[in-house]
């Protein structure tokens, strides 16, 4: 079955949007993207030959403030997987209340049957195309999936050469020697450990010897299974593009990164059992943590799910239907919009300080960050419990009344 994305964010609009007594003109208004660009360029390859690629950048919302959101390499990347992005990327924004609007890009393309120079080229040429559209202060990209800190500073050398002169601001998710800042690598893991940890608190399960499950172990599933292992969890199972490896006496995460860093996978680690990704996500434990792609947990799987925390390290990766059926079964919910928004939240500080050019130490932001992010889960919390709604619905609800009464107080004309 094909789960669209976009058809996935509007249906939860729609479903937060019921609760809210908003004009219907407001309801229409937030539903839409601002704008959107779609650019096919070409790229020299090493051999000499000229290859085409579509690349999109979609802002959603600018009513409080400039958009920020990734941009994703990806053989599977459409432009309504943009759209959906940028949308969850507003309200990710308003609910940690940083003065963001959501953006999302993204290329059609596999980056690992790139070169690196190849990889070079269209990063260079794709931020020409959309040039005309990020800035410091109107839209500031950064990394997702298939691209990294490397990608971001070609995007932040190729645009400060257009100006003239280096401009550290127009993007976040740098190495730290050109800009970048501290934390920022871990931000997303580190922020799912937050809120994982606050709603396991709230729920009375102690995280010391809690059962784990990450599947995704990329940069926000590897850094989430080592904050967790950090405060004494047992990540049993952790997966990647190739498969699964479960062990149910729990697995030694450093090393385990030490290994997929020489290695390429999860799946060659010799201590413990090799398992596909499907089964992964129905072990018994205390906590999942979905950080790959979209819709892995569907109406297909939902009944079998055996976790009583789920903590989205990814972008959408629980459909309506199964949203339902997780419901149903008590399973606890902590939607992508609160869970995965540490990524985000450092990505602002990381902004101020390139604004400023005035850095703050590792200690400092990550304090800052949890202090963000447990204020967000509290607020969602308080109004899932006000209303009696599960927390995906309250942290959506709460963040469109922040959109919604910014956009009421700035006007319909003139808007930029």
């Amino acid at each position: 079955m094909e789960h669209n994305p976009w058809h996935l964010a509007q249906a939860q609009y729609d479903q937060a949007v019921r609760h809210l007594d908003l004009d219907a003109h407001l309801v229409e208004y937030l539903r839409y993207p601002k704008r959107e660009l779609i650019v096919n360029f070409p790229v020299e390859m090493d051999d000499g030959r000229v290859r085409i690629f579509t690349g999109y950048r979609v802002h959603h919302n600018t009513v409080r403030g400039p958009t920020k959101g990734g941009i994703r390499y990806h053989q599977s990347v459409t432009l309504d997987e943009v759209r959906a992005l940028a949308m969850w990327m507003t309200w990710k924004c308003a609910l940690v209340n940083i003065p963001y609007g959501g953006g999302k890009g993204g290329v059609v393309v596999n980056p690992h049957e790139l070169s690196s120079a190849e990889l070079e080229n269209l990063t260079r040429r794709f931020t020409s195309e959309i040039s005309l559209l990020i800035g410091p202060d109107s839209d500031i990209p950064a990394p997702d999936m298939g691209t990294n800190p490397q990608t971001m500073a070609w995007l932040m050398d190729t645009y400060s050469m257009h100006q003239g002169h280096a401009v550290p601001a127009v993007v976040t998710g740098k190495p730290v020697s050109v800009g970048g800042s501290l934390g920022r690598n871990q931000a997303t893991g580190v922020g799912v450990m937050y809120v994982t940890r606050q709603a396991m608190r709230k729920l009375s399960i102690p995280i010391e010897g809690a059962r784990v499950v990450v599947q995704g172990f990329g940069n926000v599933g590897s850094n989430a299974a080592l904050a967790m292992y950090a405060q004494g969890a047992n990540v049993i199972a952790v997966s990647d593009v190739h498969g699964g490896i479960f062990n149910p006496n729990g697995l030694d995460i450093p090393a385990l990164i030490e290994h997929v860093a020489e290695a390429g996978t999860v799946t060659t680690w010799p201590d413990g059992e090799r398992i596909s990704n499907e089964t992964l996500l129905t072990l018994e434990c205390e906590v999942l943590i979905p950080a790959a792609l979209e819709n892995q947990i569907t109406a297909e799987n939902a009944e079998d799910i055996r976790a009583r925390i789920v903590a989205e390290g990814a972008n959408g990766p629980t459909t309506l239907e199964a949203d339902e059926i997780l419901r149903r079964r008590g399973i606890f919910i902590i939607p992508d919009i609160l869970c995965n928004a540490g990524g985000v939240t450092v990505s602002y500080f990381e902004w101020v300080q390139g604004l400023h050019l005035f850095f703050w130490s590792e200690e400092e932001i990550l304090r800052r960050l949890e202090r963000i992010l447990v204020a967000a889960f509290e607020d969602c919390w308080r109004v899932a419990e006000e209303r009696d709604l599960d927390m995906r619905t309250a942290a959506t609800i709460l963040a469109i009344q922040r959109v919604a009464e910014a956009a009421e107080l700035r006007g319909v004309c003139p808007q930029l």
